[in-house]
């Protein structure tokens, strides 16, 4: 069952510049899906859509089986953006205490701080998050995701900045969310990552959907998924 369904999706800016041009594809539950394109393709645009950021112009999207916009569907899933936002006056604590409201879900200060630990941020739960490093302002995203744990975790470039040891296991955590029948939306430039984790692979570029497919099929096509991806360019600037 698709627990996010986006049907032929298309957005410009003024009414001038295509950004996206019938966008379709699902992400289904319990699985990880990868988002992947060059720079200027669509993939922030379309995480926007996703989750109501700007109007919908044309399309369905549903989450959950609820379309985008209602409050239904947007406590299905939580987006974590690809830069460190997060509000500098609050704890560790205190944001995750939020998040958790916001989602209407008890929070887990138990399990906040064993991540924490693993994390190698021990002893900083309770420290303002404007005395984090870019670095653990990432892994507090990555932190108060899997704590709140929606059915969706939408995830866009948040792995960057984080180092080795971190993404081993925020990598062993997202395995977790989809054994237990979560699903994950990744968006990354770092294929091998998509490689190892995700069960398809939707290639954007230019608005349009290139490759939707299981993402060892691609591999087994093409070599790789960075293959898959340079060779498309490639080809298409000739």
């Amino acid at each position: 069952m698709s627990l996010l369904s986006v049907k032929d999706v298309s957005y410009s800016y003024d009414g001038i510049v295509n950004v996206l041009l019938d966008v379709s594809f699902d992400v289904e539950e319990g699985a990880i899906t990868g988002l992947v394109g060059p720079n200027g393709s669509g993939k922030s645009t379309l995480i926007k859509n996703i989750f109501d950021l700007v109007k919908l112009q044309s399309g369905t999207i549903h989450i959950g089986g609820h379309e985008h916009a209602r409050p239904e569907a947007k406590q299905q899933a939580i987006y974590l953006s690809s830069n460190d936002y997060l509000p500098e006056f609050l704890t560790a604590r205190e944001y995750i205490t939020m998040m958790a409201r916001l989602f209407d879900v008890t929070v887990d200060h138990g399990k906040a701080l064993a991540l924490f630990r693993e994390f190698s941020m021990e002893g900083r739960y309770d420290d303002l998050v404007e005395d984090y490093s870019h670095g653990m302002r990432k892994k507090t995203q990555l932190v108060s995701a899997l704590v709140v744990r929606p059915p969706l975790i939408v995830i866009d470039e948040t792995l960057n900045g984080i180092d080795l040891e971190a993404l081993h296991l925020a990598e062993k955590e997202f395995r977790r969310v989809r054994e237990e029948g979560g699903s994950i939306l990744l968006c990354t430039h770092d294929f091998s990552v998509l490689e190892r984790l995700a069960d398809r692979t939707v290639f954007l570029d230019l608005g349009h959907v290139v490759y939707d497919e299981p993402t060892g099929d691609l591999v087994a096509e093409h070599g790789s998924v960075a293959e898959m991806v340079f060779d498309y360019l490639e080809t298409s600037q000739r």
